[in-house]
């Protein structure tokens, strides 16, 4: 693996790999010598249709005898390319799953405490819940109050 992306050129952009450069936005290594020199050699702009970018991970898919080009990418770049190779709907569908599990971990605690208190072992609750045995002991500690439902502590 490499830790550039790559700019390349494909005869034919369907099916469609790595994203358009126009969709990534503006990139600094548009403005070099060799990425100008390189549209220069092929007759191309960064709007033409089969000039692609993929980044670093996914350089493997560059077709073979593919022209290409290896450009440094900044992080901010880096993330736009990544996000620009994002199917339509995924953003969306993960963000949900992130909102779903906010709701979930927002009771957590108090969700180990009751398991506790209903006699579910400590041991149980970790390999029910993937939760480590630390926060499980922490949660069912702060759960042993005076109103607690396991009566009074023994010592």
């Amino acid at each position: 693996m490499t830790d550039d992306a790559y700019l390349f050129l494909v005869d034919d952009p369907e099916p469609p790999l790595g994203a358009p450069v126009t969709a990534v936005g503006d990139l600094a290594c548009l403005e070099t010598p060799a990425v100008r020199a390189w549209f220069d050699a092929h007759g191309v702009t960064a709007a033409s249709p089969g000039v692609r970018l993929l980044p670093p991970e996914e350089t493997g898919a560059v077709p073979a005898g593919a022209q290409k080009l290896p450009v440094p990418l900044s992080d901010e770049e880096l993330n736009q390319l990544r996000h620009a190779l994002t199917p339509p709907g995924a953003l969306a569908r993960v963000e949900e799953e992130l909102l779903a599990y906010r709701d979930c971990a927002g009771e957590r605690d108090a969700l180990l405490a009751r398991a506790t208190a209903a006699g579910v072992p400590q041991h149980r609750i970790v390999e029910l819940t993937g939760e480590d045995a630390r926060t499980v002991a922490s949660a069912a500690a702060q759960g042993q109050g005076p109103t607690s439902a396991q009566g009074p502590r023994q010592r």
